[in-house]
């Protein structure tokens, strides 16, 4: 048969301006990460995917994972979302929509191809972008900008000793709680006493700011305090200072001293000990509390890839656990689920990655890449457990070409934490459409819980709504559909 004549070329303009189906368009970061779905570009009412498995999505194989795909030519990376008309002037971005608008700008919008619901969903995934700014920032604390240049030539004198005892102890460090005084308040920081033969200095004070990842304002090397006690010294504490034998400051050890903002008081390793009676107890409690500190270690490591920077000795006992701060005043009478305090998660030891890979960091991990082992028995006690054992087999394989990379690790705990469940896909069929409106319907959800938890009380959204902020700020339908595979 002769082939049919071609279309028209205005059909043709249009279909080049359509999305194309994949992965997601936007770039991590991105404040409208809208941008490049569908529903800036066609109707919402419109459906654009067949019902039934999605062709585009592309197998569950480590090296295409996360991968981002091209942008149409009507779009460019990170660009916000904008509608214009020539005869109405300049264009409009999501992230200049107010309450306060003009009808007259806001109208403009309202006229444009996507229509009310991709500006509200616009509007919504701008919100959770602004937000998760917002609490980070409380979460981590004082401008480490300005410490740096306050504590610019400072050693021990210019900070007051609170304890004389170590507050935590890590494989690599000891930690003590000391005061320093800037303008009309108090400080408390850590200083971090660098164990002999342990150094991270020249990597740390270059690592950038993540809630994940321990930061250092100031460091230098000085003898040690007469105050401060090291353990393991018994015979030193024994010779407490009199006024007739006073101490010789030359006996004191030189060592390396990082400044911290963090005040650890836990390892990992310490948790995990101390948390067997809460795990026979409260096994959901404990569970969900695991994944919450292993999504924290996920993305401190992302932080750490991207910059070029590997975690020196991944083990419990150099990952350390920092409370969060506590909020104002106007929760009482709100108890949180018995042992689900959340701290926040610091990798404190890092190097850096030149061209070979980082050393096994301890005698299990060798023996597990050289022969074959068992997993630990998982015992079904929760709705996460078995998710942990899942995330465990694909994180453990023998092999490391067939292991999961830790993007998918990390989107996997998200899944465990806040869905979607299986019981979303017991009455329909998984499909792209429906995992869309699912986070369509979860943004709308978290950012009324936000609104309805400051009325009155004064509320601060906590450490774990944050990280659910992130998640449903990043996530598409595509990742979801591959996740879900992968778990379920």
């Amino acid at each position: 048969d002769p082939r049919p004549p071609p279309l028209p070329k205005k059909q043709l303009q249009r279909a080049e301006s359509l999305p194309e189906q994949g992965p997601s368009h936007h770039s991590q970061g991105d404040p409208t990460p809208w941008a490049g779905s569908a529903l800036y570009s066609i109707p919402p009412s419109q459906p654009w995917h067949e019902e039934g498995a999605p062709s585009s999505v592309p197998p569950r194989d480590r090296h295409s994972w996360g991968h981002k795909k091209p942008l149409t030519k009507s779009q460019s990376l990170g660009e916000p979302v904008a509608w214009s008309s020539p005869q109405k002037g300049p264009s409009l971005s999501l992230k200049e929509l107010t309450f306060g608008m003009a009808d007259g700008e806001l109208g403009q919008l309202l006229e444009s191809p996507a229509g009310v619901c991709g500006v509200v969903l616009g509007c919504q995934a701008a919100a959770l972008c602004r937000l998760s700014a917002r609490i980070q920032q409380e979460l981590v604390g004082p401008e480490e900008q300005l410490l740096e240049a306050e504590l610019v030539g400072k050693r021990w004198g210019a900070f007051g000793v609170l304890e004389q005892e170590p507050c935590c102890e890590s494989g690599d460090a000891w930690y003590f709680r000391v005061a320093f005084t800037t303008g009309h308040s108090q400080l408390v920081l850590a200083a971090k006493v660098l164990k002999p033969c342990c150094t991270s200095l020249g990597v740390q004070s270059s690592l950038g700011t993540h809630c994940s990842i321990q930061r250092s304002v100031c460091h230098f090397t000085d003898r040690l305090p007469q105050e401060l006690r090291l353990p393991g010294n018994p015979g030193e504490q024994r010779r407490s200072p009199s006024r007739e034998e006073p101490a010789c400051p030359a006996t004191r050890p030189v060592l390396q001293v990082l400044i911290c903002p963090e005040v650890p008081y836990q390892t990992l390793a310490a948790f995990v000990k101390g948390s067997h009676g809460l795990h026979r107890t409260s096994p959901g409690h404990y569970e969900r509390l695991v994944c919450l500190l292993l999504l924290q270690l996920c993305t401190g490591l992302e932080h750490l890839h991207g910059q070029n920077v590997g975690q020196g000795d991944l083990s419990p006992e150099n990952l350390l656990l920092v409370q969060c701060p506590c909020p104002p005043g106007g929760q009482q009478g709100k108890k949180e689920p018995l042992g689900l305090s959340l701290p926040r998660l610091l990798i404190s030891s890092f190097f850096k990655v030149r061209e070979k890979q980082r050393p096994c960091s301890t005698s299990q991990e060798q023996d597990w890449t050289k022969c074959p082992a068992a997993l630990p028995e998982i015992p079904s006690l929760s709705i996460y457990s078995t998710g942990l054992k899942r995330l465990a087999t694909l994180l453990l394989h023998r092999d490391p070409a067939t292991r999961v990379p830790i993007e998918q690790a990390r989107s996997i705990l998200q899944v465990l934490l806040w869905g979607p469940r299986q019981e979303l896909f017991a009455r329909s069929r998984k499909t792209l459409p429906l995992l869309r409106s699912w986070v369509e319907v979860k943004r709308t959800l978290l950012l009324l819980r936000f609104a309805e938890n400051s009325l009155g009380t004064g509320r601060h959204p906590s450490l774990e709504e944050w990280l659910c902020c992130q998640y449903l700020q990043e996530v598409t339908e595509h990742t979801l559909y591959q996740v879900t595979q992968a778990l379920y």
